[in-house]
């Protein structure tokens, strides 16, 4: 069985951490970066036409909740049954930075910040 990695370049566009999600960690998912059939993902597509590493680096909002694209129905109701506060890595990663943030999550196991 594969380890989860600490590996900053496995942060998602979203602030989710792939390195601990389990397709990418079976070799099923390249991961968000790597991924070109996430062509669908408007996240992805805004940053990296923003040529950015995350959300955490957009200044065209000052709370990622703000932005249609990041906070949408979908996305609310899929954080909502699984638990997961997107928002809260953001928020993380712009507090501690990707380094930091990538070591606390892979020596969680984390995928995501579970919402409380």
């Amino acid at each position: 069985m594969n380890t989860i990695k600490n590996d900053p370049s496995l942060i998602a566009f979203c602030g989710l951490y792939c390195g601990a999600c389990k397709s990418y960690i079976n070799g099923k998912c390249p991961g968000c970066e790597g991924n070109h059939k996430a062509s669908w993902c408007d996240i992805r597509k805004c940053c990296m036409g923003k040529s950015i590493k995350s959300c955490a680096d957009c200044n065209e909002f000052s709370d990622v909740k703000q932005c249609k694209k990041y906070n949408n129905f979908v996305a609310r109701a899929i954080g909502f049954i699984l638990r997961s506060d997107r928002s809260a890595c953001v928020d993380k990663i712009k507090q501690d930075g990707y380094e930091t943030f990538a070591k606390y999550m892979s020596s969680n196991g984390f995928q995501t910040i579970k919402r409380s």
